[in-house]
């Protein structure tokens, strides 16, 4: 990419970013009037404390299906309780959406929308958690506490006489995450969940993605629940001082194969930084048999509110919580969008899997003397080494033909280190098309983010038997196991998942660094995501020979996508 192509890059996100801050493209609309709306209806926990939920229902007789979320952002902080009515988080304006926006003014932090569910026969309950907002006590964000909370609340949802007792959980990020817990307990009259977009374990996902210490977010949600609620502990000193994967962290990760309920997870490739690995593990693991995965590429906030996702959640609700025989039972399991660009899919197809069981894995070869990947296996041994965390390496392939590459990666090196013991590894996967970087939309409102990327500390080199694939490596985070000098050992970065349009010609790209691919500017970077440099080292990549270095990816030839396309119609 030239630096021509580059400055006008930067200068198009920094004026996407100050127009949005400005105006942000979000409508508040008026709720219908013959909505019902309960405020601070009082329910008392196992333990004698009193949590606060505002209902929406409709108007005269009983027997509705219920729509909860619950999360600790303050249930009243929607824009019909504000003096102009149209009042709107300052998130809005801090991350911007490719797509307009639409809700009513009932509509809670990414909660769903009241003005959708109740003028279609459902009750909506919007809940303020343990030491948030109205509700009494002190709260501990993630915990078994909360999980046990929500269980109670649903089953006091489950028996109002304007309930038909069948529970169903909506909302995004931390109304997708308290979901998760709340349906490990099992409480009899939960019917189904759907967790839109939420990490799953919060050390692996979000805070410390490869043993590497998220430095940006968990800084501002920690300031933001500070003031929304109180809690017994605040998230941002955890991250820094539990380094491994502990029983801090473990007491604070639900037990996905628990989760028996049908349930409609999203699973968003633009949220690498947060959502996208947790969303993934839900559909992967949870222990029910009847599960679906929405995928997409595009806003966190103008998918879930925009109409073709709001379509598949009242299909997806109207079949498990009112019993309607609408075709949702016969639906394949997966909706797959694959981008070539940007927001907006090329394609987007049904499948019975994920990644998709027409797939085919192969493994493209590091070269460190061509700085190459290829199909063939390198014919003699080679290394090339670079200085973390200021340097980094890149290796090429030129993609010999149009194929979608679709699913995680992994990408294996084989690393030593000089004069240093330990190191963060940044890699990135990007696309080229002619020359100029290929771009999509990524976290926090970043529209030019890469392909995929991954974070792996060297010392943390051990894998979860129960949990790794060939295709997925997890690893156990309980240990350090720092390196000797000389010694070269092999590491595995998990890539985040992507579906990904590559025509024969492009250029697919893997950066390995030792620090973030982006600046903290918040105009011209990923603001807020950033991460923990590495500690200095000279690393040295080994390809070749004994050391066979490689990336592993899923794909099939776009003609296989084209003809599913075709049948769908």
């Amino acid at each position: 990419m030239t630096a021509e192509h580059e400055r006008a890059g930067l200068l198009t996100r920094a004026f996407r970013r100050l127009r949005n801050a400005a105006r942000p493209d979000v409508t508040v609309t008026r709720a219908p009037a013959d909505i019902r709306a309960d405020w601070n209806v009082p329910v008392t926990m196992r333990d004698g404390v009193t949590l606060r939920v505002n209902v929406f229902r409709p108007e005269g007789g009983g027997g509705h299906p219920v729509i909860m979320s619950a999360h600790p952002y303050g249930k009243d902080r929607i824009a019909a309780r504000s003096r102009s009515g149209r009042r709107l988080d300052f998130q809005y304006r801090l991350f911007p959406q490719p797509d307009p926006i639409a809700f009513s003014d009932l509509t809670g932090w990414e909660a769903p929308d009241p003005a959708v569910w109740v003028t279609r026969g459902y009750a909506v309950i919007n809940a303020d958690l343990r030491g948030s907002g109205t509700s009494d006590g002190i709260g501990e964000l993630f915990s078994v506490k909360e999980a046990e909370d929500y269980h109670d609340l649903i089953e006091w949802a489950g028996v109002q006489p304007w309930s038909n007792g069948r529970v169903g959980l909506d909302g995004v990020s931390y109304l997708a995450i308290s979901q998760l817990g709340a349906a490990a307990q099992r409480p009899p009259h939960l019917a189904a969940i759907c967790p839109w977009e939420g990490v799953s374990d919060l050390y692996r996902d979000f805070a410390r993605p490869g043993g590497v210490r998220e430095d940006g977010f968990s800084k501002l949600f920690s300031a933001m629940t500070s003031r929304t609620s109180r809690v017994q502990t605040t998230l941002r000193p955890q991250v820094v001082a539990h380094t491994e994967r502990d029983a801090w962290w473990k007491a604070r990760t639900p037990c996905l194969e628990r989760i028996e309920v049908p349930l409609l997870v999203c699973g968003r490739f633009s949220d690498h930084s947060l959502h996208t690995r947790g969303s993934f593990e839900v559909f992967r693991r949870a222990g029910s048999s009847r599960k679906w995965l929405y995928t997409h590429r595009g806003g966190k906030w103008s998918t879930y509110y925009g109409e073709d996702a709001t379509r598949t959640r009242i299909r997806f609700f109207d079949h498990v919580l009112k019993g309607l025989d609408n075709g949702w039972a016969d639906r394949p399991a997966v909706r797959l969008a694959i981008h070539d660009q940007g927001p907006t899919p090329v394609a987007v197809t049904d499948e019975e899997s994920w990644p998709p069981h027409d797939v085919a894995w192969r493994s493209l070869w590091l070269d460190a003397a061509s700085r190459t990947l290829s199909s063939r296996k390198p014919e003699g041994a080679a290394s090339v080494a670079f200085r973390a965390p200021r340097e980094g390496v890149s290796f090429m392939w030129d993609v010999p033909e149009d194929v979608d590459v679709i699913g995680p990666m992994v990408l294996r090196l084989h690393l030593e280190l000089r004069d240093g013991d330990d190191a963060f590894l940044f890699a990135g996967i990007r696309k080229f098309r002619r020359g100029a970087e290929v771009t999509f939309e990524g976290s926090f409102g970043f529209a030019a983010d890469m392909v995929s990327k991954g974070w792996q500390r060297a010392a943390h080199r051990v894998l979860d038997d129960r949990l790794s694939t060939p295709g997925q490596p997890v690893h156990t985070h309980e240990r350090a196991e720092r390196l000797r000098p000389g010694e070269i050992v092999p590491v595995l970065i998990a890539l985040r998942p992507h579906a990904t349009r590559f025509l024969k010609g492009d250029r697919l790209q893997v950066d390995v660094r030792g620090r973030w691919h982006y600046p903290r500017d918040p105009l011209r970077g990923q603001f807020p995501a950033f991460y923990e440099r590495s500690p200095n080292a000279r690393c040295v990549l080994h390809t070749g020979g004994a050391h066979e270095a490689q990336l592993l990816l899923a794909s099939r030839p776009i003609a296989v996508t084209a003809a599913k396309v075709d049948r769908a119609r």
